[in-house]
């Protein structure tokens, strides 16, 4: 689990509602009184809280979290998220960019990813085309990789990235700088680059 940048108070109201609570509590199969006892609050009081007519205090966040078996930001997210690359194949990773600061967040497997107040979705790459091409030259022990792309403050390559099964190397890129970036040769499969306005692309070795 990631969280960067939750502010639990404002996100409180906004994601906790008493359809989430009900769904989540029932799929971990807990009557409202079995609920109420792992948290020390009243059955009637859980009742309130699934029936719209109350919001559970901010003190009983992360004690109900645990109670339903998730964290409390998939909490505050109305949704629990199971990460099915347990074996951590790096391979397998996803990213995340917020769109508020541009922050980049990598992650092995799934994960719930919050910046700015903003809950992020993994991004889903597309084999780069003819305006996204990702240019890979071999020079002596790295790899060059580059993209004809446009690098101006309103549309520019975000990052590169060369992910192996041992790790992944990522490269932070700048408007009005070069859509480029060298990697060193270390068991290398998959290349990404992330355009601010269409997306993730990639390409495969």
């Amino acid at each position: 689990m990631v969280d960067y940048g939750c502010k639990e108070e404002k996100s409180m109201n906004r994601y906790i509602t008493g359809a989430v609570i009900r769904r989540l509590r029932e799929k971990k199969k807990l009557t409202q009184e079995e609920l109420a006892n792992k948290i020390y609050v009243s059955s009637k009081a859980v009742s309130k809280w699934e029936t719209g007519a109350g919001f559970p205090d901010i003190s009983l966040i992360e004690p109900l979290a645990e109670a339903l078996g998730i964290s409390v930001i998939e909490l505050l997210n109305g949704e629990d998220i199971q990460n099915t690359n347990p074996s951590s194949n790096m391979i397998k990773s996803s990213f995340y960019v917020c769109p508020v600061c541009g922050n980049i967040i990598q992650s092995v497997g799934q994960a719930v990813v919050s910046c700015c107040g903003v809950t992020l979705p993994p991004l889903e790459a597309e084999e780069c085309d003819c305006e996204h091409r990702i240019i890979i030259e071999t020079v002596e022990d790295e790899y060059y990789v580059h993209l004809d792309h446009p690098m101006s403050k309103a549309h520019y390559i975000s990052f590169i990235a060369a992910v192996s099964d041992e790790g992944v190397q990522l490269i932070k890129l700048y408007p009005e700088g070069n859509a480029e970036a060298r990697f060193k040769k270390k068991r290398i499969k998959h290349f990404y680059a992330y355009c601010n306005r269409n997306g993730l692309y990639y390409r495969t070795l």
